[in-house]
């Protein structure tokens, strides 16, 4: 049973998540099981190398991870979550799909993919959300 009647009403209610909104993260589409939201890379997100800073692609990551883990149930809380960094942003925009692997009595099991606009993977998050 999905616990936002629509996509912005869940926009409404995670807008008070500062710190990822003033990132740049927004949510594009919610489902009952998936979460897509998106960034656009701009030169904040950059490192002193130039590349896009590993925080600002878990941040996305986490975000996508609480929309879908509150959607399947609220309040959901992160246990545990684990991020792999698989290449390097080449686009200008980073997208996160969220889905869920597994929804049990006090748990969930969220995997996050976060690819960039020309269709590089570019990390995979899963979390264990702790159902309150």
């Amino acid at each position: 049973m999905a616990n936002f009647d629509s996509v912005e009403s869940a926009r409404e209610f995670f807008y008070k998540d500062k710190y990822a909104v003033m990132t740049g993260v927004t949510l594009d589409e919610l489902t009952e099981d998936e979460a897509i939201c998106s960034l656009e890379i701009t030169d904040d997100h950059r490192n002193a190398y130039g590349g896009v800073m590993g925080g600002v692609m878990f941040t996305l990551a986490d975000f996508a991870f609480a929309v879908l883990s509150n959607q399947i149930h609220q309040l959901t809380v992160a246990q545990q979550v684990d991020i792999h960094y698989l290449s390097a942003p080449k686009g200008e925009k980073l997208f996160a799909k969220a889905t869920c692997r597994k929804s049990g009595r006090t748990s969930s099991i969220i995997n996050v993919d976060i690819s960039d606009d020309t269709g590089r993977d570019v990390a995979q998050f899963i979390g264990t959300g702790f159902k309150l």
